[in-house]
């Protein structure tokens, strides 16, 4: 029985969490009744990327 952990900063929509567990899911070779995968979200400030908080980086995006 297969166990998928994903970790990520927080941010994403939940559509694109569930397209998400459901790409890892399905990436898996076994029957999918046996697949557990989930995902855990730090929050963006709690994230480095590239020397830059995550919240740093979404708040530039934004704009």
């Amino acid at each position: 029985m297969p166990f998928i952990q994903v970790t990520m900063g927080a941010g994403r929509t939940p559509e694109r969490k569930e397209r998400l567990l459901r790409a890892a899911a399905d990436a898996v070779e076994v029957p999918e009744s046996s697949v557990r995968v989930w995902i855990v979200e730090p929050p963006a400030a709690d994230v480095l990327v590239g020397g830059e908080t995550l919240a740093e980086k979404q708040a530039r995006a934004v704009g």
